[in-house]
């Protein structure tokens, strides 16, 4: 009887582990630490590191609440796992970002004690307001993140709504506990003016310039100039409180490196403090409100941000976050990210599996983020007020990264997001007087950074997919004067340049895709004819793509391996296979078998973790097409081998699970699509390129509003670690005999059933 009991509890605990498993939801897989490491504090370059925040955040929301351990530098998420302090709180964040970052603005932290004005530096003596933590003591979830600041003692914890953030401080007994807030703190650089008013005993509202001359993207090269807007509430009535000013010198610069000074940081540690001031304007502000508290009180602030005006900020926080219920904002950012995860349902893998693909997710709907206010309202790019009437104004248009796997993704899962960005980059191209397309935008600005016309193929790539929700005349009208003023011109190549001739070739062949789709028969003849310039710069003597000079002699050369040599963040050998949209012309060009053999050796030679290398680069976009060219080449099964490899060797379910920097999603849309069993080679074409999924099962819940079909299922028979090549394909129950799917047999709904096996089928 007793050895009966045993079994049947036995049995129970294992129904019941088995129920808690099946009840875990896809949110919950969802680690946001994953890539959240920068190079402050460890020996790493900028480009092997994820660069991703750790923080709150709603889907394409506005507002991203996240701690920040470092201010300066090439470290744009402003949070790096190595760093040992935490100066702050800010409610705008980038992710995947180098190129030094923006934002950071509106920087939060709770102290105790002597009130501290600047945030002095990690290791010195005197390290300013911010507070030594442990990553033991971090809380890192979807919609929440807390810790424990060791230096004083207080426990702070982050949710975010769409336009909102909220914090809640568990404080120490102390006579001199305070909420401080670092009005000119920007992630490289600073606000180069602010404002701060006290509205009443519980509000505060205000704004922070940040302009070119205050460092920021590209520290000040990447031209972003905005006005951050707050309009904060706390629960502590203000009855002690004051502002820090520093008086900042006129002829001192500001940017990035200016400012992390120590004559700098010594002159805001010296700061003019002014208790009960309820106005103030300055070139260096800060804000406090000081209080005693008993052990274990719960003090709360919230605030609104736009990029508007205050008025905005204040509807915003009174839209997102009307009550005092920080639990309530943390649910309700799990709902919102619950349904955004929901498109795509993954059955099979390991659990590392799913924590890599629903955190990868999540990364892809961080940007384009929502830029305009609850009412419509936005800056456009003639700093003037619009207002977004059927479309939700966006920024940050990582092109060059983006349009290779992160839009052809939403153009699935999110179809209304993409139609906004299209939306919104046609008013920038009209509002700013340009009449054309930025390659790298932020906040409006056409910073100009990378090469090619991405945003010309994330316009004609929807609209062949049917998204076609915005002025189509002028978004072909904006895209032929992009392609026009940014082309291989007369010569028909870049002089010097392996990767923008490429680059060009391509979007001349996206501009001739959308001229065919309008009916424009010669325009699209001769865009096409264009697109074949990639065979200019072919060198017979070295058997590969070689910059060409103006006078149409050829470039230095050293090996196709050797970085430079006119390939921008790559070598010859890696951008050599741009040319998606005609991979039969690039095999003719080359000849079938040097084809073959360069593409079968460009991988073999490539380190097993595929960090930065010579070969394939996975850290880095230029490549990210090239695993699956030997579906085009005959050679599937290797497409099945190499994806499969990347997916389990250069992702984790760690801190250090992003190989390099995620790019505003891109490398992670890369992850997801690739884990999925699908990926376009050429957007635009209509084609995914089927590779084999890491998941037994994949339904993907297509948007009704766009789509006709209700679901599409890939399926993966026998699928595992060692089964990883599809032995057979039916696309709804009939025989699938090439290793592509267009978009058309996916929107329509149905199932692509894969047999797999551990061997090659040939």
């Amino acid at each position: 009887m007793l050895k009966k009991s045993f079994i049947l509890i036995i049995h129970v605990t294992l129904l019941h582990f088995s129920f808690a498993q099946e009840k875990k939801e896809k949110i919950d897989y969802v680690n946001p630490m994953i890539g959240a490491f920068a190079p402050a504090g460890s020996t790493l370059s900028g480009r092997e590191c994820g660069r991703t925040f750790p923080g709150p955040t709603t889907p394409f929301g506005l507002v991203q609440l996240s701690p920040d351990t470092f201010t300066g530098g090439d470290n744009g998420n402003g949070y790096s796992w190595f760093n040992k302090t935490i100066e702050g709180f800010s409610f705008t964040h980038l992710s995947g970002v180098g190129w030094h970052g923006d934002f950071g603005n509106f920087l939060v932290m709770p102290t105790t004690g002597a009130l501290k004005t600047s945030k002095g530096k990690e290791g010195a003596s005197e390290k300013g307001y911010r507070s030594s933590f442990s990553h033991d003591n971090e809380v890192v979830k979807a919609g929440y993140y807390s810790v424990f600041l060791d230096d004083y003692q207080i426990k702070t914890e982050l949710s975010a709504a769409p336009r909102a953030g909220m914090l809640r401080f568990t404080f120490p007994k102390n006579s001199s506990s305070r909420i401080q807030i670092d009005l000119a703190r920007r992630i490289a650089g600073t606000s180069t003016e602010q404002y701060i008013k006290v509205v009443n005993d519980s509000t505060i509202s205000g704004w922070m310039k940040c302009v070119p001359e205050g460092g920021g993207f590209g520290n000040g090269g990447g031209r972003t100039n905005y006005t951050v807007y707050f309009w904060c509430q706390f629960s502590k009535p203000l009855k002690k409180f004051g502002t820090w000013s520093a008086s900042i010198p006129p002829e001192w610069k500001r940017k990035n490196d200016e400012v992390s000074s120590d004559a700098y940081q010594q002159l805001i540690a010296s700061a003019k403090v002014t208790y009960g001031l309820t106005e103030d304007k300055g070139k260096h502000l800060g804000f406090f409100t000081e209080f005693k508290t008993k052990k274990g009180e719960e003090v709360q602030m919230k605030s609104g941000i736009s990029f508007v005006s205050m008025e905005g900020a204040k509807e915003n926080l009174e839209h997102d976050i009307p009550h005092w219920d920080f639990d309530k904002v943390v649910n309700d950012n799990r709902s919102l990210w619950s349904d955004a995860l929901s498109k795509v349902n993954v059955t099979g893998g390991t659990e590392d599996d799913k924590t890599i693909f629903y955190t990868a997710m999540y990364h892809t709907m961080v940007d384009p983020r929502n830029f305009s206010d609850v009412n419509g309202n936005y800056i456009g790019a003639d700093k003037q007020i619009h207002v977004a009437k059927d479309f939700t104004y966006r920024t940050v248009f990582s092109g060059w990264d983006v349009f290779r796997s992160q839009f052809p993704l939403q153009t699935l899962i999110n179809p209304t997001l993409v139609n906004d960005e299209i939306n919104s980059l046609i008013q920038m191209a009209e509002l700013s007087g340009r009449k054309s397309f930025p390659r790298w935008e932020m906040v409006n600005a056409y910073s100009d950074v990378m090469i090619g016309n991405p945003a010309v193929s994330v316009i004609v790539d929807a609209y062949e997919k049917g998204i076609r929700k915005f002025d189509s005349k002028k978004a072909f009208e904006f895209s032929k004067n992009t392609v026009d003023n940014n082309g291989n011109g007369e010569l028909g190549y870049v002089p010097g340049g392996i990767s923008t001739t490429l680059e060009h070739c391509y979007s001349d062949w996206c501009l001739g895709r959308f001229a065919e789709s309008q009916g424009k028969k010669d325009i699209a003849a001769e865009y096409y004819l264009k697109s074949k310039s990639y065979t200019n710069i072919w060198n017979d003597d070295v058997k590969w793509f070689r910059s060409r000079n103006k006078d149409k002699t050829w470039g230095a050369w050293v090996n196709k391996e050797k970085h430079g040599q006119g390939a921008v963040e790559s070598n010859p050998y890696q951008q050599g296979w741009f040319v998606p949209h005609d991979i039969p012309g690039l095999i003719a060009l080359m000849g079938k078998e040097t084809f073959n053999t360069e593409l079968v050796n460009f991988f073999e030679k490539s380190p097993d973790n595929f960090r930065w290398n010579d070969f394939y680069n996975h850290p880095n976009e230029p490549v990210h097409q090239v695993p699956f060219m030997f579906n085009e080449a005959g050679m599937p099964w290797l497409t099945q081998k190499w994806t499969r490899k990347i997916s389990k060797n250069a992702y984790g379910s760690g801190v250090m699970g992003l190989c390099g920097n995620d790019d505003v999603g891109q490398l992670s849309a890369w992850y997801v699509l690739s884990a999925m069993g699908i990926h376009p080679i050429c957007p635009g074409d209509n084609k995914y390129q089927i590779t084999s999924p890491v998941f037994n099962k994949i339904e993907i819940s297509l948007d009704k509003e766009y789509y006709n079909g209700n679901k599409f299922t890939i399926i993966a028979n026998n699928n595992s670690s060692e089964n990883i090549y599809i032995q057979s394909m039916q696309l709804n129950g009939k025989p699938l005999n090439r290793f592509w799917i267009s978009h058309q047999e996916i929107i329509g709904g149905g199932t692509l059933a894969l047999e797999m096996g551990p061997h090659p089928f040939k």
